[in-house]
């Protein structure tokens, strides 16, 4: 089965708290592009990412808020902040790595919420069902050109509405030699 490559850049997912926090009460997240998967957009307005040893300027935030506060970054990212961030699939934020954020209104220290996101596929309640795949499974998807690997351990999430993507950060996409766009093959053990 072949499935899509998209290669996720360092993001900021936020809580409608810290956004008032960082941008003042009541402010609403600015579109500048719709993302692959329904309802998510990247917004024109970004933060600086505080870690002990260096930041990382204008990180972009992706909409819409959500119910806590998640920093999403490469492994390389982490060595530069100078806080590696423990591998988590997205959401899954209790006890991970702390933070700072500082924006145009404000400063947010997050005792949690740096993480390093774990390599997933998107795909659809139906299209999961067509494939015998549970959310939560751990499949492989093969990549292919002059640095072609083969990726174990993607976590698959289901979603009604969900785009079937294969999703890794910039550092896997580099080690591939993969860009967005590129095709990979999807492999479910038996």
């Amino acid at each position: 089965m072949k499935i899509k490559i998209e290669v996720s850049a360092r993001h900021i997912h936020l809580s409608q708290e810290h956004l008032d926090s960082l941008f003042g009460k009541g402010h609403k997240l600015t579109k500048k592009a719709d993302l692959s998967q329904e309802g998510e957009f990247a917004c024109e307005e970004t933060l600086q990412v505080v870690g002990p040893k260096n930041k990382i300027e204008k990180v972009r935030i992706i909409g819409p808020v959500r119910p806590r506060t998640q920093v999403e970054v490469s492994k390389t990212d982490g060595f530069m902040l100078g806080n590696i961030p423990p591998l988590r699939v997205s959401g899954d934020v209790v006890g991970s790595a702390p933070i700072k954020l500082i924006g145009p209104n404000g400063s947010v220290d997050l005792l949690e919420g740096l993480i390093l996101a774990m390599r997933h596929i998107h795909i659809s309640e139906k299209q999961a069902k067509e494939l015998n795949l549970k959310d939560g499974q751990r499949v492989s998807v093969s990549c292919f050109g002059d640095r072609g690997l083969l990726f174990n351990n993607v976590v698959v999430r289901v979603k009604e509405n969900f785009q079937f993507f294969f999703q890794i950060d910039t550092d896997e996409a580099n080690s591939a030699g993969v860009e967005n766009g590129d095709i990979g093959e999807l492999i479910v053990k038996k």
